[in-house]
């Protein structure tokens, strides 16, 4: 902002904020008077001219309680308030309809004109934006509740407890053999955990099943790749033709999962990523570069059911059981490391690796901060993704047909020796 600009909004900062004030106003008065465009002039209990006028009106009651009184405000919003009240009772009476959604606008809208002149524009304008996006999605936002699940619901409710609730509520000190244990950081390890499963979760959900093998695979590595490498293995035994998408659908989830490894270590410790980038990208580059060749020469045969969503993504029970997985191996570094120094970090990585890479991933990184050296820390989170491929490997083989398996192991086997010779090199 040049000096003419802020010289120009100090001398007339007060017509300005009033200005804006209208606007906004009259921004959430268009989305209504749409709506209710059909009705005659007289018919609408608050069109553009109605809800610009209170927008005003609150700017002034603003003004006039810095001027003149602190009760300024107070009673001009609750004579608002009231006649919007007689004017919906008699609505109400005419059209037995008992939404009250309009006159919370209306109200909204008068605080939002005193925002914008007596507190913050930017403020005030976020909120009149996000006021009229959601006063123009009734349609959307009513279909969501019918294609929502009640256990969907519950894991949604239950996101917010484990993080909104109990996690301000723990003591964020260090505490153990060692002081590797930190009840905050762990718990806030388990609602990073459980937050990317609820997003892979819907976005499975939302995708649905037209959308196929590609749209599911990659998704899946955000919550579960070993539960669809599962599920796809069976299905290989039953509908051998598609063999060849299949195997495209587990490679790109398990290829997804190094991106979600990248995500876990920026958001614990930033300072691996220059040198842990490198050999995961080159691990999952070696997977979805043959997931792509393959769909090229299949892509026809891309409709397949997407895998059945049973589980709830937030049982509270698996969550308790990923934060004492995530303390245990905490403890079991720290204890490896004074044993067998760096040879007990990497057993342990390979053995905590097999199951899910994500507790690994975070310990590891968490780790690095204090007890043991980057390099150590990459070369085990790299060993733990290794494990992990391999397993879902013998997934592929033994559970699904012979020829899903030798798709599967070829680029498995190729990424595992790629990211542990890079790894192993930086």
């Amino acid at each position: 902002m040049d000096d003419i600009t802020q010289q120009f909004f100090a001398t007339n900062e007060t017509i300005i904020r009033l200005v804006v004030a209208l606007l906004l106003g009259t921004l959430i008065g268009i989305e209504r008077g749409w709506v209710a465009r059909e009705k005659k002039a007289g018919q609408r209990v608050a069109g553009i001219r109605t809800h610009a006028l209170v927008g005003l009106l609150g700017g002034i009651a603003a003004l006039l309680s810095q001027a003149l009184t602190p009760w300024a405000f107070p009673l001009i919003f609750l004579a608002v308030a009231g006649i919007s009240l007689v004017a919906w009772r008699a609505h109400t009476v005419e059209t037995q309809n008992y939404s009250i959604t309009g006159m919370i606008g209306l109200l909204l809208t008068f605080c939002f004109g005193a925002i914008a002149v007596a507190i913050n524009l930017a403020l005030a304008t976020a909120c009149a934006v996000i006021t009229a996006v959601i006063l123009d999605n009734k349609r959307e936002i009513h279909g969501l509740l019918y294609k929502l699940q009640s256990h969907e619901l519950d894991a949604g409710l239950k996101l917010l407890l484990i993080s909104v609730v109990m996690l301000p509520l723990l003591p964020d000190e260090s505490m153990g053999p060692g002081g590797v244990l930190n009840p905050y950081h762990i718990w806030w390890l388990v609602v990073l955990i459980a937050s990317i499963s609820f997003v892979g979760y819907f976005a499975i959900r939302i995708g649905g099943t037209e959308k196929g093998i590609l749209f599911t695979g990659l998704f899946a590595g955000l919550s579960s790749s070993t539960a669809l490498t599962l599920q796809y293995a069976r299905q290989s035994r039953r509908n051998s033709d598609l063999e060849p998408m299949l195997a495209v659908g587990i490679l790109l989830a398990c290829g997804t999962m190094f991106p979600r490894i990248l995500l876990y270590t920026a958001l614990i410790n930033p300072g691996l990523l220059p040198t842990l980038t490198p050999p995961i990208l080159l691990m999952g580059l070696a997977l979805y570069v043959p997931a792509f060749f393959i769909w090229r020469t299949q892509h026809r045969k891309l409709k397949v059911e997407r895998p059945t969503l049973t589980q709830n993504p937030l049982e509270l029970r698996i969550a308790l059981l990923l934060g004492a997985m995530l303390a245990l191996i905490l403890v079991l570094g720290e204890w490896l490391r004074e044993v067998l120094g760096q040879t007990g970090v990497y057993l342990l990585a390979a053995t905590s690796g097999l199951a899910d890479v994500a507790p690994i991933t975070l310990s590891l990184s968490r780790m690095s901060l204090t007890t043991i050296e980057g390099g150590t820390a990459i070369l085990g989170i790299v060993i733990a993704a290794s494990a992990n491929n391999l397993f879902k490997t013998g997934l592929s083989t033994f559970i699904g047909t012979y020829r899903l398996g030798r798709r599967v192991a070829l680029p498995m086997l190729l990424s595992l020796a790629v990211g542990l010779l890079v790894a192993w090199l930086t």
